[in-house]
């Protein structure tokens, strides 16, 4: 089983990597639905779903660690 700080690494790490392609494809996609963004604004919203990322794969992680104990 990992520690919660295990946990915290891995989903960071994860969503780290996430962040980059998710930039990348929201400057690059979004102007292909004529939503044009600038790198600020594009950077901005990546943050706001990344740190909403982090939370989420902590908690989902940490969920299922907690259930995995309590079937043993």
């Amino acid at each position: 089983m990992q520690t919660k700080y295990q946990s915290f690494i891995e989903a960071n790490t994860s969503t780290f990597l996430g962040f980059i392609v998710s930039y990348i494809l929201s400057y690059t996609v979004l102007p292909l639905y004529g939503v044009e963004q600038s790198h600020s604004v594009s950077f901005q919203i990546t943050l706001i779903y990344t740190i909403a990322s982090i939370f989420r794969g902590y908690f989902v992680r940490r969920y299922f660690n907690k259930r995995i104990d309590n079937d043993k």
